[in-house]
C-alpha cells in the first residue's frame, strides 16, 4: 500500500483498537482493504494474477495447522514459513485480515513461537545457514508490526533487531551463525533488509551499524559492477549474490551513486529468458533481489526488466500451481508470488 494509505490504516485501526490477531477474516464492519496502485494494472496481466492464485493456493494448501509448510526437510523453516507470509501479505492482505489473514496469522504465530528468549529466530528444521532463516524471520516480523502493532510482536521483534546488532562483525557483516567472525554478502543482506524493515516500524537501529554495513557492501563490489561473496576471500561475481548487493545498498539508504550504476548495468547482462533452463540453484534467490534492485531503480530498467522476469516465471509454474525449487515447492512459490507481486507496492520494505 502507499506510504500515505498505511498511515490512514493504521491510523483507522489504533482508533478501533485492533490487536495483531483480532480478526480471524475479514466481514462486517472491519476496516476495509485498500485497493492497489492503479498503475499495477499496466504491469501485471490476467494470466500473472491467474498464477499467483493458484501459487497462492497451493501454499495453502500445504500449510500446517501451527503454521509451518507440509512435511518436507524444509517445511519448518523460519525463512520458508516467512516468505510464505510475505507472499500472502504482498497480495493485500495483513494479519488476520483479507483473503490470506489467517494464513499470515498462522506464519506470524510459527515464528513467533520459534523466538528464543536471546532473540534468535530459529527452528530445529533444516537450515542452509541459520542467520538467513534469522534474518527473513525479523523482516517479516518487522513487516506484519508494521501493518498491525502488537505489543509481542514488538517484543519479539526487537529482541531479533538486538541479537543481529550485537552479531556485527568487524567487516560490517554477518555469516551463518550469530557469531562476530566471518561475513558475507548473502546473509547480510538478509539482515540489513530486516534492520530496514525494524527502523520503518518504529525500532531503532543504530546509524553506526547501517554505516559499517554499507562500508562493507561497498568494498564487496568488483570493478565489473557485481560483487564478490566474502572479502576475506575475494572471488569473481555472480548474478544472485550481486542483486543482493544492490539491494543491500538500497536497504541501507543508498539509492544513486557510481556503485548502484555499475551494479545495475551488472545485473542488466543477466535480463532472465523464458527459454533458458533453470539450472542455478539461487535461482529464485537472485530473482527475489533483482526484482527488488529494478523496481527501485524504476524507468526503462524496470519496464525492461519485470516483463522477463514475469514471462520466465510463468513459463516454469506447474500445472499445481507451484515453482519447483531444489530448497522446497514451497519456498519457490512464495518467491515467485513475491517477485510476481511488486507492483501491487503493497509492502513497505519495497515501497520506492
Amino acid at each position: 500500500m502507499r506510504t500515505e494509505n498505511r498511515r490512514k490504516f493504521l491510523a483507522r485501526a489504533a482508533a478501533l483498537g485492533v490487536g495483531l490477531f483480532g480478526f480471524a477474516e475479514q466481514g462486517a464492519g472491519q476496516i476495509p482493504l485498500l485497493e492497489p496502485p492503479k498503475d499495477a494494472t499496466n504491469l501485471m496481466k490476467p494470466e500473472t494474477r491467474k498464477a499467483i492464485k493458484a501459487g497462492l493456493a497451493f501454499l495453502r494448501s500445504r500449510q500446517n495447522d501451527d503454521g509451518s509448510f507440509a512435511a518436507s526437510q524444509y517445511g519448518r523453516n523460519v525463512a520458508v514459513c516467512s516468505l510464505a507470509g510475505m507472499a500472502f501479505m504482498a497480495n493485500g492482505s495483513t494479519p488476520g485480515r483479507g483473503a490470506y489473514g489467517r494464513d499470515v496469522n498462522r506464519c506470524v504465530s510459527f515464528v513467533l513461537n520459534n523466538a528464543h528468549d536471546s532473540g534468535f529466530i530459529v527452528s530445529d528444521a533444516v537450515s542452509h545457514g541459520p542467520m538467513y532463516g534469522h534474518g527473513f524471520a525479523t523482516l517479516f516480523l518487522a513487516e506484519a508490526y508494521g501493518m498491525y502493532p502488537d505489543t509481542m510482536v514488538r517484543e519479539k521483534l526487537a529482541n531479533a533487531v538486538e541479537l543481529i546488532i550485537n552479531t556485527q562483525n568487524e567487516e560490517g557483516g554477518w555469516r551463518y551463525e550469530p557469531k562476530r567472525q566471518e561475513a558475507d554478502i548473502s546473509v547480510t543482506i538478509c539482515q540489513v533488509m530486516a534492520l530496514r524493515a525494524a527502523r520503518n516500524a518504529g525500532i531503532f537501529v543504530p546509524n553506526e551499524t547501517i554505516d559499517r554495513c554499507i562500508d562493507y557492501v561497498k568494498r564487496s563490489q568488483n570493478a565489473d559492477g557485481g560483487f564478490m561473496y566474502m572479502l576475506s576471500q575475494p572471488g569473481d561475481s555472480r548474478f544472485p549474490r550481486s542483486a543482493a548487493g544492490i539491494v543491500a545498498l538500497y536497504s541501507a539508504g543508498i539509492y544513486e551513486g557510481e556503485e548502484i550504476e555499475r551494479g545495475l548495468d551488472y545485473l542488466m547482462k543477466h535480463v532472465p529468458r523464458s527459454e533458458a533452463p533453470q539450472r542455478d540453484s539461487h535461482y529464485f534467490y537472485g530473482h527475489y533481489y533483482a526484482v527488488q534492485a529494478m523496481w527501485q531503480a524504476g524507468g526503462e530498467r524496470w519496464r525492461d526488466w519485470y516483463p522477463a522476469v514475469h514471462d520466465a516465471l510463468l513459463a516454469r509454474q506447474t500445472p499445481e500451481g507451484s515453482w519447483f525449487d531444489s530448497i522446497s515447492p514451497e519456498y519457490g512459490t512464495a518467491m515467485a508470488c513475491i517477485i510476481l507481486q511488486m507492483p501491487n507496492n503493497y509492502l513497505p520494505i519495497f515501497q520506492h
